[in-house]
């Protein structure tokens, strides 16, 4: 008999006026290989079809179901109830506008940083269908593929204080999204075009947390190595430190 599992879980509509922000209590029973997935899947149909929550793809490719467990931000669909108290509190995540319970709209805050960073490769090249594959050397592929594996989950961003409580602050995600591109040959841009972006405190010289935000990344993706990139290169530039990249 597995254990008996109490879930806090947030609730409020703000759509709605005669909701109020709560915290409700849920039971169930632990099962083996039990994931935060499963549970608000089975709290879903057994107990409360009203609660709002996002998910897709259930293998933590898609990034929608992240929410805060306990205070830590991750993804419910690998987060094992063994892993975890007895008593568990699940909330949406900060940063992002709430649609209802643990849904938030992270779709338009990424459409917003994306449009702000101009994530797209840059160049003066007509593009033709037709060509060949521009070759691209396979360690600068390697590179630049570390960076694109990130899901847009949101976690970086929730754990980043300087989002939280500063909206023009650009956050790990789209300095890692400049990265990729900053490596990128097929980027015509200049390096100074970037920094003209990330260069104030609005940016890397903003950011004071990144040496702690690898943890949160559920694809463990290197965010202090590119926020740090990006400073000492800049510094390169100004005398105060050699460029760790070419």
């Amino acid at each position: 008999m597995g254990r008996n599992l109490i879930f806090h879980i947030f609730r409020y509509q703000p759509k709605n006026p005669e909701s109020q922000p709560h915290l409700e209590a849920f039971h169930l029973e632990e099962t083996d290989g039990m994931t935060l997935f499963i549970v608000l899947n089975r709290i879903l149909e057994e107990q409360d079809s009203t609660l709002q929550f996002d998910f897709c793809c259930r293998a933590g490719m898609c990034g929608s179901c992240a929410v805060l467990i306990n205070g830590h931000p991750d993804l419910a669909c690998h987060t094992k109830t063994s892993d975890l108290p007895e008593e568990i509190t699940l909330m949406p995540l900060p940063v992002f506008d709430l649609v209802g319970d643990l849904s938030v709209d992270k779709g338009g805050w990424f459409r917003k940083m994306n449009k702000r960073i101009e994530s797209w490769i840059h160049t003066d090249k007509t593009f033709d269908p037709n060509a060949p594959e521009e070759r691209m050397e396979n360690r600068k592929a390697v590179e630049i593929y570390e960076l694109e594996r990130c899901i847009e989950c949101g976690c970086c961003v929730a754990a980043c204080g300087n989002s939280d409580s500063r909206p023009d602050f650009l956050g790990p995600v789209a300095l890692n999204r400049m990265a990729r591109f900053l490596i990128d040959p097929r980027d015509h841009r200049r390096e100074q075009d970037f920094f003209d972006v990330v260069e104030t405190g609005k940016g890397v010289f903003g950011c004071l947390e990144g040496v702690d935000l690898d943890y949160v990344c559920p694809k463990k993706l290197p965010l202090k190595d590119q926020v740090g990139m990006m400073i000492r290169k800049k510094g390169g530039k100004v005398g105060c430190g050699p460029a760790i990249w070419k």
